[in-house]
């Protein structure tokens, strides 16, 4: 039985891949989207959620517009210097037919975790803000949620929106606090695991040249992201493969190696939103998370150009 997934996301570049490939993956029901701000304003992520699900006959799978702004903090910097203005790489695609649901995103994902017990589980592939308010809005979803898969944080990896922290969880760290401490089956999907599986730029293209309507928008969309690991990174058209493990890990996660452990995710300062772990328990007892720290690179890479080359 497919399992049934809810992507909080920020679509964004990977954002899409990931979303493309949770799609085109049987082992997956994907029973909605909810959008936040991140990668661009959430007016863009929500549009584009929709034109995601629209591109191969998806468009009855609902999509709630989220949270523009983090729980506390004011937002710190859009990726819009990652992912373009429009979170599609600035290729402004054409407005989508549907239309996004009256309630919001966190209102959204509560009623659909009460209407499914113990059988959906939440993919946040973005900031957690959206998660953090469903938290707070009904703290039941923590005993009646199948688990959490997030993309976001690191262990042992640097940072990558600052030294110490990752991007999503830099962008509200007082939401991400919360998810963390919650004490539900949390995995972790982080830097550790993502920055060691490398999309090449033989392997983009390659992946391009299928040109079927998923890889025709996803090539369209990944010349600024592209340029930009090239420039941070010196990476050569290469990128990491970020938002995508997260949906490679449900899939099979016998690709991944982890480790039980608490993490802390710091708030405030200089190093808010770096996600410690704390595997000797000397600051935290719990609750543990799963943290992938070690990955089969090559059979996250065989699945993607498997499943996006159908």
């Amino acid at each position: 039985m497919a399992k049934k997934i809810l992507i909080d996301t920020d679509p964004g570049v990977d954002d899409t891949l990931a979303i493309l490939l949770a799609l085109r993956s049987p082992e997956l029901e994907v029973v909605g989207l909810s959008a936040i701000f991140g990668n661009t304003t959430v007016d863009h992520t929500a549009q584009n959620a929709l034109r995601l699900i629209e591109l191969e006959g998806h468009g009855d799978i609902p999509v709630a517009k989220g949270a523009s702004t983090p729980m506390v903090v004011p937002i710190r910097r859009l990726g819009t210097h990652v992912h373009g203005q429009d979170g599609a790489g600035n290729t402004t695609p054409p407005p989508p037919k549907g239309r996004l649901l009256e309630i919001p995103a966190a209102r959204f994902i509560v009623e659909t975790i009460l209407a499914n017990p113990g059988e959906i589980t939440l993919v946040p592939v973005g900031p957690l803000t959206n998660i953090g308010l469903a938290l707070r809005l009904e703290p039941r979803i923590v005993e009646l949620v199948k688990e959490v898969v997030i993309m976001g944080g690191s262990a042992y990896a640097r940072g990558n929106a600052t030294p110490v922290a990752e991007a999503n969880i830099n962008s509200d760290p007082h939401a991400a606090s919360l998810v963390f401490s919650a004490g539900w089956p949390l995995t972790m999907v982080g830097l550790d695991v993502t920055t060691k599986t490398i999309m090449t730029r033989e392997f983009l293209e390659a992946l391009g040249a299928v040109k079927n309507p998923a890889t025709t928008y996803f090539a369209r969309i990944l010349p600024v992201y592209q340029a930009y690991f090239d420039k941070f990174y010196g990476m050569g058209g290469s990128i990491h493969t970020h938002d995508p493990s997260a949906i490679a890990y449900l899939i099979d996660p016998g690709l991944f190696k982890t480790e039980m452990m608490p993490v802390y995710v710091e708030t405030v300062g200089q190093c808010a939103g770096e996600t410690v772990p704390d595997p000797h328990h000397q600051w935290l007892e719990g609750p543990d998370t799963n943290v992938c720290l070690g990955v089969n690179s090559a059979g996250v890479l065989a699945m993607i150009k498997e499943r996006m080359s159908r």
